[in-house]
C-alpha cells in the first residue's frame, strides 16, 4: 500500500511554496506515494487548484481548517506548510502525529537599521515556538536548517530545492522565436517574483532607471500596495525601459529568451526564481545574502553584489558588455544546478526525510 501523505497549505495566493507543491506532489506520487493537497478555498487559488488536479494529485477544498480534521487524520503522516503561526499551532494540537512542517519562510530579512533582528526576535515567538511541536522540520537550505537549530529545533533535514532541468532549459533552437514573440530586441533583464518589500521592487525599478539602454521585464503578483506603488513611479518618473507583465504561467520560455535574471531580494531561503534562471543558463545578478551565495559562486555562476541600484546596474552592464562572460557564466550555472538541484535529487531528499520522520515518529 501506498504510503498516505497529507499536504496542508494556508496559502492566499500562489508563492514559491506553492510552486514547490506543484513540482513535488506529482514526483512524489510518480515515486510510489499517495499524496493528497489540502488548500483554501480562496478564488484566488482556483488556477493552480486545476493545476494541481491536472497533475493526478488528489485535492480537497477548505473554508476552515477544521474541515481537514477527518480525513487529514487518516493519513499515515500529515505535513504543514504555513504562511501563519496559527496554522501550526492548529495543525499540531487537532492532528494526529506524526507531522512534519516545512519551512520556505525567509527566516532573516535583511532590513538596515537592525530590522533583521526584530524580525528574527518575532520569529523565535511566533512560528518558531509553534514548530516545537512538530515530529520533525524541513527546511530547503543549509543555511535555513542552521538557523532553526539555533533557534532551538532539534530535529531539522535539509532538503535543497531542485527544479526540473527538461522545462528549464537553455533553448538555442527557438531562442530567436521566442524574443521576437515576446518584442524582446535589446539586452533583457527579467525580474522575477511577487512585488513585497522583501523581494525590493524599488531596487530593481531604480536599477533600471539608470541603465536606459536596457530594458527591464517584471513577472510576479504585482497588484499588491507595493506593486501599485513601484508601477506609479515608473509612471511618475517616465521610466520607459520597464514592462510589467504580472503573474506568468510560461517561466521556461520567458527565461530562455531573456540575456540576465536581476533578484535583489532583502531575504531569501532557498530561491526557485534562483534556480529556475540558473537551469536555464541565464545568468543571475543577486544580493550576497547568506541564502544566495549558497547557491551562486560570485563571477563564475553569477553576480553577487549588494543590492543598490547603482552597483547592480554596474554589475548588469558588465554582462550587457561582455556576451561571452555573460555565456560562460550561464553554462557554469546551469551545470551547478544540474550536479546538485534537480527535482530528482530534492525528491530523493525529501523521500528519505520522510521516511526517516515516519521511522523515529
Amino acid at each position: 500500500m501506498p504510503i498516505k501523505i497529507a499536504f496542508l497549505t494556508d496559502a492566499p495566493r500562489v508563492a514559491g511554496s506553492e510552486t514547490w507543491l506543484l513540482s513535488y506532489l506529482p514526483t512524489l506520487k510518480q515515486n510510489g506515494f499517495d499524496p493528497i493537497l489540502y488548500l483554501s478555498s480562496r478564488p484566488s487559488l482556483d488556477d493552480y487548484a486545476r493545476r494541481i488536479q491536472a497533475a493526478g494529485v488528489g485535492i480537497q477544498r477548505y473554508k476552515k481548517l477544521e474541515e481537514i480534521a477527518p480525513t487529514a487524520s487518516k493519513a499515515d503522516l500529515r505535513v504543514i506548510q504555513a504562511w501563519n503561526a496559527q496554522t501550526y499551532t492548529w495543525s499540531f494540537s487537532h492532528l494526529p502525529g506524526p507531522n512534519l512542517a516545512i519551512i520556505h519562510d525567509q527566516l532573516e530579512f535583511h532590513y538596515p537599521l537592525g530590522l533583521k533582528y526584530l524580525y528574527r526576535f518575532v520569529y523565535h515567538l511566533s512560528k518558531a515556538r509553534a514548530l516545537h511541536k512538530a515530529n520533525a522540520v524541513i527546511t530547503v537550505s543549509k543555511w535555513g536548517a542552521e538557523l532553526l537549530r539555533s533557534l532551538g529545533l532539534p530535529r531539522v533535514f535539509t532538503v535543497r530545492n531542485g527544479v526540473d532541468v527538461q522545462r528549464f532549459k537553455p533553448r538555442p533552437e527557438s531562442r530567436s522565436k521566442l524574443r521576437s514573440d515576446f518584442a524582446f530586441n535589446r539586452f533583457t533583464v527579467l525580474i522575477p517574483g511577487r512585488m513585497s518589500p522583501e523581494k525590493n521592487p524599488l531596487a530593481a525599478l531604480l536599477t533600471a532607471r539608470l541603465c536606459p539602454h536596457l530594458d527591464f521585464v517584471f513577472v510576479g503578483d504585482d497588484d499588491s500596495v507595493t506593486g501599485k506603488a513601484v508601477k506609479y513611479l515608473a509612471r511618475k518618473y517616465g521610466v520607459k525601459n520597464v514592462r510589467f507583465w504580472g503573474k506568468r504561467w510560461d517561466m521556461p520560455e520567458l527565461y530562455a529568451a531573456v540575456d540576465a535574471v536581476m533578484l535583489p531580494t532583502l531575504a531569501e531561503n532557498q530561491s526557485l526564481a534562483t534556480l529556475e534562471s540558473m537551469a536555464s543558463g541565464v545568468p543571475v545578478v543577486t544580493s550576497n545574502i547568506p541564502a544566495q551565495a549558497e547557491l551562486i559562486l560570485d563571477q563564475i555562476e553569477g553576480l553577487l553584489v549588494p543590492p543598490k541600484p547603482p552597483l547592480l546596474a554596474k554589475a548588469l552592464n558588465t554582462l550587457a558588455c561582455d556576451t561571452q562572460k555573460t555565456a560562460a557564466m550561464g553554462r557554469a550555472a546551469r551545470e551547478r544546478v544540474l550536479k546538485q538541484h534537480t527535482l530528482d535529487l530534492s525528491t530523493s531528499e525529501l523521500i528519505k526525510a520522510i521516511l526517516n520522520a515516519l521511522k523515529t515518529a
